[in-house]
C-alpha cells in the first residue's frame, strides 16, 4: 500500500490493525503491544509480562511516543518529543482512561503512594512490587475489572476487601443468582466483599495511603488501594482537533470520523450511539477498517468501498484462574421481561449455574458460571439472531453441547 496510514495507540485495536496493514504505529507506552485481558494473570504471577505480548505488527512500532496534536489541514500528527508524522489516513485507537472517583484524598495532582489504577502493564507491575503476603488491599469497584484485580491480589497473599457501590458484583453482566455465586466464590478465596458500599475518601500518612473511608463512617485499613471504577473513552486529542465527539469519537460504518481522512476504532470509538469498551468489538472494528482501507487503496479509485462495520453483539467472558478456577460468560439480556421463556439450571455440587432467556423464537441473552461447555453454541445462536428450531426444547440449550446433537 502506498497510502500513509498512521495509527495512534498501541492497544488491542491499534495493534490488530498494524498486524493487518503496513502502518506507522505510535504507541504511548514503553512496552510492545500486549493483551490487556491477561493483566490480572500477570498480577497474580501466573504469566510473565512477555507472555501476554501481542503478535508482531508488519512494521516496527514507535514506542514511548505520545501524540499531542492533529493538524487536519496539513494532515500531520505532532508528538510530545517534537517529531511530526504525516498521514494520508489517520486512525485514532487511543483507548480509554480509568475513571478516578471524586474521593477526599485523591483530588491532588499526585495520589498517595499505594493508590493504583489497574489499566496498563505499568500499573500491574507497580502493584506487584507493592503487594506482599499479609498486605491489606482494598479494591474500589466490583465490576469485571475489580473482580479480576481482587482475585489476583488474593492469589498473591494479600488480605483483600472488595467494595461495590451497587447491589451486586458485576451487575452490568450478571443476574442476581450468578452474582451471588460469584460473591461466594470470591469469599471462599478469602476476599471480603462489601456491596451497596460507597467509598468517600482516603486517609494517608507521610504521603502513603493508610485507610479507605466509607460514607457510613466505617474505615477500612489499607496499604494498597486499587481503583477499578470503570473506564472512559480517551477523546481529548480528537476533541481538540475539532472532530465530532459524544461519549466517544463518533464514527460511521466505515469507522470514519467527521473528518473523511480520520478513522477511530476500539474503546475510544462510538458507533451507532454505542461505546463497547471490550476486546471483541475492538478486534472486529480493526478488521473491518483494514478491509475498508484495503478497498480504498485498490484501483480503480472510483470502485465502491467494501467492508464496513455494522456493530458487535458482544459476549463478556472471564476466567478466574488459579487453584480454584472459575469461568463465567454473559451475553445479551440477563434479566427476563414479562412473557419471556426462561430456563435455569443450578448445580450446587459443581458450583455451576446456567440460564438462557428466549423471547418469541429468539435467544436474547444468557449467563453461564462454572460450566461453559454450552457457551459456543449459545453464543452462535444469539449472535446470528436466527429463529430457534421448533423441535428443540429450551432445556437442550443448556446441555453440554448446547443442543447441537
Amino acid at each position: 500500500m502506498k497510502t500513509r496510514i498512521v495509527v495512534v495507540g498501541g492497544g488491542t485495536a491499534g495493534a490488530r490493525l498494524a498486524q493487518r496493514l503496513p502502518v506507522t504505529l505510535l504507541g504511548e507506552e514503553q512496552h510492545a503491544p500486549y493483551n490487556r485481558v491477561l493483566l490480572a494473570d500477570v498480577l497474580a504471577g501466573r504469566y510473565a509480562p512477555e507472555v501476554i505480548a501481542l503478535p508482531e505488527p508488519r512494521e516496527p512500532v514507535r514506542l514511548g511516543v505520545r501524540a499531542v496534536r492533529i493538524d487536519r489541514a496539513a494532515r500531520t500528527v505532532e508528538c510530545a518529543d517534537g517529531t511530526v508524522v504525516g498521514y494520508d489516513r489517520l486512525v485514532l485507537a487511543t483507548g480509554s482512561n480509568p475513571v478516578l472517583p471524586p474521593l477526599r484524598g485523591l483530588r491532588g495532582a499526585q495520589p498517595p503512594v499505594g493508590v493504583h489504577a489497574f489499566r496498563t502493564l505499568d500499573d500491574c507491575l507497580a502493584l506487584r512490587d507493592r503487594v506482599r503476603p499479609g498486605v491489606r488491599a482494598v479494591v474500589i469497584g466490583g465490576g469485571l475489572l475489580g473482580v479480576s484485580a481482587a482475585r489476583a491480589l488474593a492469589a498473591l497473599g494479600a488480605e483483600v476487601v472488595l467494595t461495590q457501590q451497587g447491589e451486586r458484583l458485576m451487575e452490568r453482566q450478571l443476574d442476581a443468582s450468578a452474582s451471588e455465586l460469584l460473591r461466594e466464590h470470591m469469599e471462599s478465596l478469602g476476599v471480603e466483599v462489601h456491596t451497596e458500599c460507597r467509598v468517600s475518601g482516603l486517609r494517608q500518612r507521610d504521603g502513603e495511603v493508610t485507610a479507605v473511608e466509607l460514607a457510613d463512617g466505617f474505615v477500612l485499613d489499607a496499604q494498597v488501594v486499587v481503583l477499578a471504577c470503570g473506564v472512559r473513552p480517551r477523546v481529548a486529542l480528537a476533541r481538540e482537533a475539532g472532530l465530532t465527539v459524544a461519549t466517544g469519537i463518533v464514527v460511521d460504518d466505515s469507522l470514519r470520523t467527521s473528518d473523511p481522512y480520520i478513522h477511530a476504532v476500539g474503546d475510544c470509538a462510538e458507533h451507532a450511539g454505542r461505546v463497547y469498551g471490550l476486546a471483541g468489538p475492538a478486534l472486529e472494528q480493526a478488521d473491518a477498517l483494514a478491509a475498508v482501507l484495503l478497498s480504498e487503496a485498490t484501483p480503480p479509485r472510483d470502485a465502491p468501498t467494501t467492508g464496513g462495520y455494522t456493530g458487535t453483539r458482544a459476549l463478556t467472558r472471564l476466567t478466574l484462574g488459579g487453584a480454584e478456577p472459575l469461568d463465567l460468560a454473559a451475553f445479551g439480556e440477563t434479566t427476563a421481561r414479562p412473557g419471556d421463556d426462561v430456563v435455569q439450571l443450578n448445580d450446587a455440587t459443581r458450583n455451576a449455574y446456567r440460564k438462557v432467556i428466549v423471547r418469541g423464537d429468539r435467544l436474547v441473552g444468557g449467563v453461564l458460571l462454572g460450566d461453559l461447555a454450552a457457551v459456543g453454541t449459545l453464543a452462535r445462536a444469539w449472535e446470528g439472531d436466527e429463529a430457534l428450531p421448533d423441535e428443540a426444547p429450551l432445556l437442550h440449550l443448556l446441555t453440554h453441547d448446547g443442543g447441537s446433537s
